[in-house]
C-alpha cells in the first residue's frame, strides 16, 4: 500500500468526495467520463437510462467493478486516494434497492454488525438504542427482522449503514421499493440523515423526484459515454416537511 492508498481515518470524515478524470469503458467503447466533486451533505444524483453506467459508476466508487470494465482516474476522499483499496477498507455506507438485512440475526444485531472494531457491547448496546429511538422503532431490538415492515427494514437498513460510521454514502435506487407514502417518508429522513451528518453522498436514480428532494447537483448520464450535469442544482421544487 502507497502513500497514495492508505486507508480513510477519522480525519477524513466529513470531507468532500471526489472524481477525479473518471473514466469507465467496456472493451473500447466508453460508458462515463466524470469529473466532479461532491461536498459534504450534498446528495449529488445520477440518472439516466438503463445501461448507459449508472450503476457501473457506483461499484467503481465502491471498489467492486467488475473485470470486464476498465477504469482510468481517481476516486478520493478528502486527501485519501480509494482507487486502489480493498472495497471493505474505503468507509463508504451502502444503501440499496432492498434493505438486506441479515435474517439470522435481530434487529439490534443487524444494527450493531457494522459498528467500528473494538466498540464495546455496553456502547454498542446504547448505539442500538439511540438509533432505534431515531427512527421511532424503541423497544425493536430483538424483533426478527422477517417480523418488520417494509418501511421498518427500510429504516433500519439507514441506521445500520449510518451506525457504520462511513465517511460518504452511495445509494443505488433506494426508494424504488416503496409505495408513494413510504418513498416520501423515507426520502426525507435519509436526505436529513446525510445532511446532519455531514456525509457526501451520491445516488443513483431513476426517479426525478428522488433527485429534486435530494436537493443537490444533477448528473445526467447519456448513451455512448456522454454525460452532462444542471447548470443549476434541482433546490426548492418540492413541498416541505
Amino acid at each position: 500500500m502507497t502513500r497514495h492508498d492508505r486507508l480513510p481515518n477519522d480525519s477524513t470524515r466529513q470531507q468532500a468526495l471526489h472524481f477525479d478524470q473518471v473514466e469507465l469503458h467496456l472493451g473500447s467503447r466508453p460508458i462515463v467520463r466524470l469529473d466532479t466533486e461532491i461536498a459534504p451533505g450534498e446528495v449529488v444524483s445520477v440518472m439516466g437510462p438503463s445501461g448507459v453506467g449508472k450503476s457501473t459508476l457506483l461499484a467503481f466508487a465502491a471498489g467492486f467493478l467488475a473485470p470486464a470494465f476498465q477504469a482510468r482516474g481517481h476516486v478520493r476522499l478528502g486527501d485519501s486516494d480509494l482507487t486502489h483499496l480493498p472495497a471493505e477498507a474505503r468507509r463508504l455506507g451502502l444503501l440499496f434497492q432492498d434493505p438486506l438485512l441479515f435474517p439470522h440475526l435481530s434487529v439490534g444485531g443487524n444494527l450493531a454488525f457494522g459498528m467500528p472494531p473494538g466498540t464495546s457491547r455496553h456502547l454498542r448496546r446504547q448505539r442500538v438504542e439511540q438509533a432505534l429511538a431515531d427512527i421511532e422503532l424503541e423497544g425493536f431490538a430483538d424483533r426478527d427482522p422477517a417480523t418488520l415492515s417494509g418501511g421498518q427494514r427500510a429504516r433500519v437498513a439507514l441506521m445500520r449503514v449510518l451506525l457504520s460510521q462511513p465517511h460518504a454514502i452511495l445509494l443505488d435506487e433506494p426508494f424504488s421499493r416503496l409505495d408513494t407514502t413510504l418513498r416520501h417518508d423515507m426520502r426525507q429522513l435519509v436526505f436529513d440523515k446525510i445532511r446532519q451528518s455531514g456525509l457526501p453522498a451520491l445516488m443513483v436514480t431513476h426517479d426525478e423526484a428522488d433527485a429534486s428532494h435530494a436537493g443537490g447537483p444533477v448528473i445526467a448520464l447519456q448513451p455512448l459515454g456522454g454525460e452532462s450535469i444542471t447548470s443549476q442544482p434541482m433546490r426548492g421544487s418540492h413541498a416541505p416537511g
